[in-house]
């Protein structure tokens, strides 16, 4: 999936993080959506990042070590290639190892559904919600979702559009496949508190999409 913005991407973001005095304790989880890759859902595989995609990795890991200044994070990725690059430039920048999980990997490909076909049904499913879907995507969703919420310490996890936004549905109780437009290397910015409650603290920004 590959997603075009109007965004200038010369220079660095900033993200804004609202601490409250009953907050100051609270774990923070970010979900980073990947930089753009070099190629659509219809024509790759496992297509690594473009040198648009490699800025963006580059700016969003400076807004994270911003975002986590002076805190010990752990680095997950997404298995798929354009994750990992951009999870690995954070990952230099902090010294860190990063820890590849299937669990927040990119929506399924459809079984008996071409290549050439797959962005159709990707436009398809995005309109409507999970209910819509069969088993395997409620499981591939659950799974998600369970395991972001069994994290307890601030974690950079570094996954895909879909997948984050069916994080951001679990936590509003909204079944639609698609709540944010995601930009990519989005921050979306959970906190979980001492009694295991997950929220959203700061939503990441968004910009029109073209899926191709």
């Amino acid at each position: 999936m590959v997603h075009q913005t109007r965004r200038d991407w010369a220079g660095a973001r900033s993200l804004v993080v609202r601490v409250t005095r009953d907050h100051l304790q609270a774990i923070q989880i970010a979900l980073v959506r990947h930089g753009r890759a070099s190629g659509g859902w219809d024509t790759a595989l496992d297509p690594d990042l473009d040198d648009l995609g490699r800025r963006q990795a580059a700016d969003v890991a400076n807004e994270l070590d911003q975002v986590f200044v002076g805190k010990e994070v752990e680095i997950i990725s997404s298995p798929l290639l354009r994750c990992r690059q951009t999870a690995s430039t954070f990952a230099k920048l902090r010294l860190l190892p990063v820890r590849v999980c299937d669990e927040v990997t990119e929506i399924p490909s459809p079984n008996g559904v071409a290549m050439a076909e797959r962005v159709a049904w990707l436009r398809e499913v995005m309109q409507g919600r999970w209910s819509d879907l069969d088993e395997n995507y409620l499981v591939f969703r659950d799974g998600l979702v369970e395991f972001v919420r069994a994290i307890e310490r601030d974690t950079v996890i570094f996954s895909h559009f879909v997948a984050i936004n069916a994080v951001i549905g679990a936590l509003t109780n909204d079944d639609r496949l698609v709540i944010r437009s995601l930009d990519n290397c989005s921050v979306t910015l959970l906190e979980c508190d001492s009694k295991g409650k997950l929220w959203i603290a700061q939503s990441g920004h968004e910009a029109d999409t073209l899926i191709r």
